[in-house]
């Protein structure tokens, strides 16, 4: 059987990794590029959750592709498409953003000769293709070339890495069409009340309590549980709709935020579902689009969230391997929020680069 060779780099961005591809090294034709891509991650016979015959990791964190191409858009220097493979799928989904993924893109555009190296620090505007948001990126890079060595810790990463800065910018209702796209900052969705948020990522945030749960089960305890996850999945069908999405029933948004009051001093504990696993740590726009929330009065986290003092030092949301500091610039007026940026640390490594053979 002939075999076509893709170059590519792989990178471990924030707690997730994946495949990165230069755009011109892929088909033009969305289909034909997905079927390479699928070929790619999970091999002959797309489907296999294990993803044996493939590149793919077995899990959705694992499971992901970043195509990067330079920008013809006057207001950015790179564009990144963030594709995610549907484990045991056979399908992949270009209906969200990853900010974990993200913090490859430049250095992957660096590394390929994309996007030229500064000296001592590289920053890039980066244009998110699935939801039209942007990023200003800023990497590490002393004499021209990518430096990951460093002291920044992430929780959910092993080991330390340099920091990389990600400033997202005019991302609220970039999926949806608005910050609270249902128009409101509280529903009651199956019966259960919920605040439907999208401050760079789809999110359906609910109250631990509200299920009988404590908020700090582990992920497989919560997956274990087949009754809540056929209660949350109908909560998260129904609030598609509702959120501009039409119908998610094959989509990987939005997402499912349980939160319960903090237990390590930061604002608020949560639980992620993504959509139907949960994820060890959190998201990057999960985590923003879930601050964003506890800080709306009259949201599901009004009585749950313990907000700081002083915004100097971040909002922390805790997840099950530690918390997730965000920087958010907000007006809020009259119980009407504006966001400007919103800026979190990340930490990429280089893995690996070849060629994959896709059959």
């Amino acid at each position: 059987m002939p075999q076509r060779a893709i170059p590519f780099m792989y990178f471990r961005g924030g707690s997730s990794k994946g495949l990165f591809v230069n755009a011109d090294d892929l088909p033009t034709d969305p289909a034909e590029r997905d079927r390479l891509i699928l070929g790619a991650m999970e091999g002959v016979g797309s489907g296999d959750p294990r993803q044996i015959d493939g590149l793919g990791g077995g899990t959705s964190l694992t499971s992901k592709v970043a195509v990067v191409s330079r920008s013809k858009r006057p207001d950015s220097d790179l564009d990144y498409l963030f594709l995610q493979v549907v484990v045991g799928k056979g399908h992949i989904s270009a209906g969200q953003n990853c900010g974990n993924i993200l913090a490859g893109v430049l250095p992957f555009a660096i590394e390929s000769g994309l996007f030229p190296a500064s000296e001592p620090i590289t920053t890039a505007r980066i244009y998110m293709v699935n939801t039209g948001g942007r990023c200003e990126v800023m990497v590490q890079t002393p004499n021209g070339q990518m430096d990951y060595a460093g002291l920044a810790k992430v929780d959910g990463v092993p080991g330390t890495a340099a920091p990389i800065l990600c400033n997202y910018l005019d991302i609220a209702g970039s999926s949806c069409g608005a910050l609270l796209p249902t128009g409101n900052v509280l529903d009651r969705v199956e019966g259960t009340a919920v605040t439907c948020i999208d401050n760079g990522m789809p999110e359906v945030v609910l109250r631990a309590a509200d299920f009988g749960l404590t908020g700090y089960e582990t992920p497989a305890e919560l997956e274990a549980n087949d009754g809540l996850r056929h209660r949350l999945e109908r909560i998260r069908l129904a609030a598609g709709p509702l959120m501009n999405l039409s119908d998610v029933s094959s989509k990987t948004v939005p997402k499912i935020c349980l939160i319960a009051p903090p237990r390590q001093g930061g604002m608020v504990s949560t639980r992620t579902f993504i959509p139907h696993t949960v994820h060890e740590a959190i998201g990057v726009l999960g985590a923003i689009s879930t601050a964003t929330a506890c800080l709306l009065p009259g949201s599901v986290a009004e009585g749950i969230a313990v907000l700081p003092s002083t915004s100097t030092a971040g909002y922390s949301v805790e997840h099950p391997t530690g918390e997730f500091t965000v920087q958010l610039e907000f007006t809020l007026q009259n119980d009407t929020m504006q966001v400007g940026k919103s800026g979190v640390i990340r930490t990429a490594r280089l893995l690996s680069r070849g060629e994959v053979l896709v059959p």
